[in-house]
């Protein structure tokens, strides 16, 4: 199986990105392949939880089903810690999710090691 890395930089204010990502993942992980999401920028937000219960894409999905989906299907998230910082979030963002916060070393690293790189 390849292992995929999903970069999702896109936040609430454009959901169709947000979610496609998000699914994009959940079918990679359904299907057996090894899935990582890392969050930047504006996607951090999509871990808030008042983003996960409003955001919903045009055919791509709601963040509150997407989400904890992801979870389920052993997807790893790791989060930007300086996107996090510089809007206002702090280690309660990463609660209740198989996330942790990284530095752009991390992103890098998962980079170079997958298989196929996808952004959103």
């Amino acid at each position: 199986m390849s292992r995929f890395l999903i970069h999702i930089h896109s936040g609430p204010e454009n959901p169709n990105k947000a979610t496609l990502g998000c699914t994009v993942a959940l079918a990679a992980a359904r299907e057996g392949h090894e899935t990582t999401i890392f969050l930047a920028g504006d996607g951090v937000q999509n871990l808030a939880p008042d983003h996960i219960a409003s955001v919903e894409g045009q055919g791509t999905g709601k963040l509150a089903d997407l989400i904890p989906g992801l979870g389920e299907a052993g997807v790893r998230f790791y989060v930007s810690g300086m996107s996090a910082k510089a809007r206002g979030y702090d280690e309660g963002l990463l609660e209740g999710h198989p996330a942790e916060f990284a530095m752009p070393p991390k992103l890098l690293e998962l980079s170079a090691a997958a298989d196929t790189v996808l952004c959103y």
